[in-house]
C-alpha cells in the first residue's frame, strides 16, 4: 500500500483529507477506471491543454500554457491540496533528479520519477492504479548529470518511457505491463534516454543524453505500434553528410562529437517539421582535438518528422568551449511581428539569450549578429559569435574576481581559455527547467541562474574511454554567490519584462495560465503562483520536497486542478521526497510548515546548495592557501557525519552512493586514499575531477574527507 502524509505532518486540517492509499500493481478501481487513449491527431496534440495534459509540454508547440482561467489573480490565495499520494520511494535516491512534467488523461494521472518509475494515479483518489519499476542496472547506465526522469508520452493505448539504460519502453495504459522494449542503444558506451519521448503521426521520437562521455548525438523515429525503427538523424554529421566538413577531416572527432538532444521536441504539423536544440561538442571544454564549428552542435535544427531529412539548422555558439550546450526545449509561437503574422522559434540557451527564429527558414526573427570575439589558438577558438539584438536574461560581466583570479575581458560571455584558469559568466543561465509561453501576450517566463565559472585545460591528447567523462578540461568552481533568475521576455522585442532575483538557485520549469498566473517550484520544496504580469507572489504551498518539475494544469469533471511532483532533483541539491501533490480551490489540506521535515524526516536543504558541475562550478585559482591543499587542520575532530551530508549533496552524482563510481563518471574510492590526498584532490581538481578549492571552509574539508575515507574502506 502506498504512503499518506500523516495528518500531524500537514495540518490539523488533513484530519478531513483523503489520504492516498496505493493499491496494486494492475489493480483499476471503478472511479478510476483506465480509458486507453486513442492514436491522437495532430490537431488534438496540437490544441491548447483543457480536459488533461496528454504531451509532455502541454502541446506540440511546447508551450507549457493552460487556457483555464477558474483559478485566477483573485482566489489563488484559496488554492490547498486534495491529497498527497507516495510513489511508494521512488525517487528518493540523492543520484535522482525528480524532473517529469505530469501527463494527465481522462482522470488519471500519468508519472515518471528519476529512477524511470512509472506511475498511474487516479485524480479524484490519489490511487496508484499500476505501477512499473524500470530496475535500472546501475553497472549499465552511465548516464550524464545524475538520474533523471523528465516524462512520459501516451498514444494509442500505451504509455511511453525512454530510460537511462538507453531503452525504449512501450507500456500497457490500463496495466502499466510491457507491450514493447527495445534496446535503442548502447548505455556502456555512455548512451542514455533523459528526455520524455515525443508521439506524432504514430511514431515515437527519441533523442540520446551523452554529450560529456563521448557519444556521437543522433536522433531516431520508431513505430509506435511496434517499436520498429523508421528513420535516424545524426546530430553529428558523419562522412558525406552536410555539415561534416565542419569537423576535423583528418581524425575520428566525429564519432566523439557529442550534440545530444536533451529534451522533447516541438512540432508544426502544417509544415511536417520537428524542431528540438542540441548539446555540447565534445569534449566539452576542450576544442584543441575538433577544431571547426562543429556542426550540429550548440544548433537549433528542424528536421521532416516523416523521414528525419535535415531542413535546417541555426548554430546558437560555434566550437563551444564553455558548456554553452542548448538544454530547455524549443518552443513554437505565432504572432505579429513588423505589421505581420510570424511562423516563430524560440529557444533560451546556457549564453543566457533568447534566440528568436523563423520556423519556416531558420533565419533570425528578430536581429542576430555576428561578432568578434576575443581568441585562443591553443583551444581553435571560432573567430565570431552570434549575439541575439535584445537583453541578457542574467548579466553577462564580472565587475569584480573572486579572490585567487585575475579579471580578463571583464569575465565576458566567450572569453576562452587554455592553461591557466580563467573565468567567465555565465554559468548555465538556462539550463534544464523547462520555459513557459503565454500566447496572451506573447511572452516567455523563464528560470534561470546567475553565476559564474572558470575551467583551465586543451590537452590535445585526452584520451578517449567510450562511457566515461570526457571534458578535456578541469573545471574550478568558484566560491562565490549563485542567485536564481526568474525572468520574462517580450518575444516581439526580446526584450526584458520583468525579472526577479531569488537568494537560491532557479531549477523548476514553470506553466502559465489564462488565469493571469504562472506558477513556478522551488528547492526548498515551495510551490508558488506569481501574477504573471508583474511576478508578485500572490499564493505559495510548502510540499514536502523540492519542486523541481514543472506542474501540469487541468480540467477534471469542470474542475481545475494543478497537479506536480515534488521530489527534489540532485543537480538543485533539494530536499528529496516521492510526493505527488493535488491542489484545487476546494482542497483542504493546508500548506506544510516552512523548514519542516519531509515524510521521509529529511531536514530542509541549505539556502544556496551546492550543485553538480553543470550548474555549479569554479575555484579559486591555484596558489595560495588551496594549492597548499587547504587551510590548516581545524582544532575540532572531524565530524564524519556531517563530511556524509557535503558528500551526498557535492560528490555522490560522480562517485556514486557506494563510492563505487557514480552517474557522471568519477573514479571509484580506493582504500589507498589519505586524508591528505583527499583534501588535496578535492581543493585542486584532478583529471575530470573539478577543483573545489575555496568553496569549501577548513572545517568542511576536514569532515568530507573522514567521511570519504569510511566510504572507501567499506
Amino acid at each position: 500500500m502506498g504512503r499518506c502524509m500523516p495528518a500531524a505532518r500537514i495540518a490539523a486540517t488533513a484530519l478531513l483529507a483523503l489520504c492516498a492509499a496505493g493499491l496494486p500493481a494492475g489493480y483499476a478501481s471503478d472511479r478510476g477506471r483506465i480509458r486507453p487513449a486513442p492514436a491522437f491527431t495532430a490537431a488534438e496534440l496540437g490544441a491548447l491543454p483543457r480536459d488533461g495534459w496528454i504531451t509532455n509540454g502541454g502541446n506540440l508547440y511546447n508551450q507549457r500554457y493552460s487556457p483555464l482561467a477558474q483559478i485566477d489573480r483573485e482566489n489563488v490565495k484559496d488554492l490547498k491540496a486534495v491529497w498527497r499520494t507516495s510513489l511508494r520511494g521512488s525517487g528518493m535516491s540523492p543520484r535522482s533528479g525528480n524532473q517529469a512534467q505530469p501527463i494527465v488523461y481522462d482522470g488519471v494521472i500519468y508519472i515518471m520519477t528519476g529512477e524511470n518509475d512509472a506511475f498511474a494515479v487516479d485524480v479524484e483518489t490519489g490511487e496508484i492504479l499500476w505501477e512499473y519499476r524500470a530496475n535500472i542496472d546501475p553497472e549499465v547506465a552511465r548516464p550524464c548529470c545524475s538520474w533523471v526522469g523528465r516524462g512520459l508520452a501516451i498514444g494509442d493505448g500505451k504509455v511511453f518511457a525512454g530510460q537511462l539504460d538507453a531503452k525504449l519502453v512501450a507500456l500497457d495504459q490500463r496495466t502499466g505491463k510491457v507491450v514493447w522494449s527495445i534496446q535503442a542503444e548502447d548505455p556502456k558506451a555512455g548512451y542514455a534516454i533523459a528526455s520524455a519521448p515525443l508521439y506524432y503521426d504514430g511514431l515515437l521520437i527519441t533523442g540520446f543524453a551523452g554529450s560529456d562521455l563521448g557519444t556521437r548525438g543522433r536522433v531516431k523515429a520508431y513505430d509506435a505500434k511496434t517499436g520498429r525503427l523508421r528513420w535516424t538523424f545524426y546530430t553529428v554529421p558523419g562522412p558525406g553528410e552536410f555539415g561534416h566538413e565542419t569537423w576535423p577531416q583528418d581524425s575520428d572527432a566525429w564519432k566523439h562529437g557529442g550534440a545530444p538532444m536533451w529534451q522533447t521536441p516541438a512540432v508544426d504539423p502544417e509544415l511536417g517539421l520537428i524542431y528540438f536544440a542540441t548539446g555540447n561538442p565534445g569534449p566539452d571544454l576542450n576544442g584543441s582535438v575538433r577544431p571547426g564549428d562543429n556542426l550540429f552542435s550548440v544548433s537549433i535544427v528542424a528536421i521532416e518528422a516523416k523521414t528525419g531529412k535535415y531542413r535546417w539548422h541555426f548554430q546558437q555558439v560555434h566550437h563551444d568551449i564553455w558548456d554553452y550546450d542548448s538544454s530547455n526545449p524549443v518552443i513554437l509561437f505565432d504572432a505579429e511581428i513588423d505589421g505581420r503574422m510570424r511562423k516563430g522559434l524560440v529557444q533560451v540557451g546556457k549564453t543566457g539569450w533568447a534566440y528568436i527564429l523563423d520556423r519556416v527558414t531558420g533565419e533570425p526573427l528578430i536581429g542576430i549578429e555576428e561578432r568578434p570575439v576575443p581568441q585562443e589558438p591553443r583551444q581553435a577558438t571560432a573567430p565570431t559569435q552570434p549575439f541575439p539584438i535584445g537583453d541578457a536574461i542574467v548579466p553577462q560581466e564580472i565587475d569584480i574576481p573572486p579572490e585567487g583570479f585575475e579579471l580578463v575581458n571583464q569575465g565576458r560571455i566567450f572569453t576562452p581559455f587554455a592553461d591557466e584558469p580563467v573565468i567567465w559568466k555565465p554559468l548555465a543561465a538556462v539550463n534544464w527547467p523547462p520555459s513557459s509561453y503565454d500566447p496572451e501576450t506573447n511572452h516567455m517566463f523563464i528560470c534561470a541562474t546567475d553565476a559564474m565559472w572558470g575551467a583551465a585545460g586543451g590537452d590535445p591528447d585526452y584520451p578517449i574511454e567510450p562511457g566515461a567523462l570526457y571534458s578535456g578540461s578541469v573545471v574550478h568552481r568558484i566560491a562565490a554567490p549563485r542567485r536564481g533568475i526568474f525572468a520574462v521576455v517580450d518575444l516581439k522585442t526580446n526584450r526584458l519584462v520583468w525579472r526577479q532575483q531569488w537568494v537560491d538557485t532557479c531549477y523548476s520549469g514553470s506553466v502559465v495560465t489564462a488565469g493571469g498566473l504562472v506558477f513556478v517550484g522551488r528547492n526548498d520544496g515551495r510551490l508558488t503562483a506569481l501574477d504573471k504580469s508583474n511576478g508578485r507572489k500572490l499564493w505559495e504551498f510548502q510540499t514536502d520536497g523540492g519542486v523541481n518539475a514543472p506542474a501540469s494544469v487541468f480540467e477534471h469533471k469542470g474542475k481545475q486542478y494543478v497537479t506536480v511532483l515534488a521530489g527534489g532533483t540532485a543537480l538543485a541539491g533539494s530536499k528529496r521526497s516521492d510526493g505527488l501533490w493535488l491542489f484545487s480551490l476546494d482542497g483542504r489540506i493546508e500548506s506544510l510548515p516552512r523548514g519542516s521535515a519531509d515524510p521521509a524526516g529529511q531536514q530542509p536543504p541549505r539556502e544556496s546548495p551546492p550543485t553538480e558541475r553543470d550548474t555549479v562550478a569554479g575555484a579559486q585559482k591555484p596558489g595560495a592557501a588551496a594549492a597548499a591543499g587547504g587551510a590548516a587542520t581545524p582544532a575540532r575532530a572531524p565530524d564524519p557525519a556531517r563530511g556524509k551530508e557535503i558528500y551526498t549533496t557535492t560528490c555522490i552524482v560522480c562517485h556514486g552512493e557506494t563510492g563505487k563510481g557514480g552517474t557522471h563518471g568519477g573514479a571509484p574510492l580506493t582504500p589507498s586514499l589519505t586524508h591528505d590526498s583527499v583534501i588535496a584532490v578535492v581543493t585542486r581538481g584532478r583529471n575530470d575531477m573539478p577543483a573545489f578549492g575555496s568553496a569549501f571552509s577548513p572545517e568542511d574539508l576536514q569532515d568530507l574527507a573522514a567521511y570519504v575515507l569510511e566510504l572507501a574502506r567499506k
